[in-house]
């Protein structure tokens, strides 16, 4: 059952936040839907970065106006489980807000952490249920920001034919490399030490042995983000493996931009242009 929280009139359609009781994740969590009017539209989801929520896409990107333009809903989910009895740790890289979208194996945080099941099963079937007249869930497609791009990534090339195109703003790429301290401390936290099994949750290891459609995967990095020289982000490993293995990647590098919204807005139009080629 979605509750809605509330919800607000924008560029002819609304903008709504519902909250739900997941069985994926033992919790109560939050996500934000915004459908541009009175049809049924194909649907695309974002997935947001570290210590965000289902808020700051909505209000940040300035996508509404041009997804209500090209009839695409927008579906935005929050970045973890959250709660009292939803296990966190100190620090903004792990725990609430940090659920790095995979299925947690190691305990305490197996139970909860189950962001992959939950965005790839549990939240389209629930759309599918309780918005059929308004969403199409044959047609969907997903992108994301850092954390939420290396989500997007990895779920896309994990599902072959579940989503219809993928694409990304700064992504965790390869974050089973050890220099990836971010992929470092979540893999170990939600996976434990076997470090073997993280490469079926890494964008760059993945595409090497991927079997389905290639569509092409749009990427935009700034080339001022500060992520960049720390290796959290490793484009280049993730552009390499795909040209090696005959995977269409285009990766923008855009001079002078960081890791914020401010990349994000300026950049979201033609993220959306690119899913509408293939959602509609």
């Amino acid at each position: 059952m979605m509750e809605k929280k509330g919800s607000a009139k924008t560029f002819g359609g609304e903008i709504v936040q519902y909250k739900i009781t997941s069985e994926q994740l033992k919790s109560d969590t939050t996500f934000r839907v915004f459908i541009p009017g009175s049809g049924k539209y194909p649907v695309l989801y974002f997935l947001s970065g570290l210590t965000c929520t289902d808020e700051n896409f909505a209000t940040k990107a300035g996508a509404l106006k041009k997804a209500s333009e090209l009839g695409i809903a927008l579906v935005m989910p929050d970045t973890s489980p959250r709660g009292d009895g939803v296990p966190n740790e100190e620090g903004w890289d792990f725990g609430h807000g940090a659920g790095f979208y995979i299925d947690a194996t190691r305990e305490p945080y197996s139970t909860h952490y189950r962001m992959y099941s939950y965005i790839t099963q549990e939240l389209p079937g629930l759309l599918s249920k309780e918005l059929s007249d308004k969403l199409d869930l044959s047609r969907q497609s997903i992108f994301g920001h850092s954390m939420g791009g290396h989500g997007a990534l990895t779920l896309f090339l994990k599902n072959p034919g579940l989503y219809k195109s993928a694409s990304a703003f700064s992504p965790i790429c390869h974050p089973s490399d050890p220099r990836c301290q971010w992929g470092q401390k979540a893999f170990t936290g939600y996976l434990g030490s076997d470090s073997s099994t993280w490469k079926q949750h890494d964008a760059t290891e993945l595409i090497k042995t991927y079997e389905g459609p290639k569509v092409e995967i749009l990427i935009d990095q700034g080339s001022a983000d500060n992520f960049l020289p720390q290796n959290q982000l490793q484009p280049e490993e993730f552009e390499k493996a795909a040209k090696e293995c005959g995977y269409p990647v285009k990766v923008r590098m855009q001079e002078g931009y960081d890791h914020s919204y401010y990349f994000i807005s300026t950049f979201v139009e033609d993220h959306l242009e690119h899913h509408a080629k293939y959602l509609k």
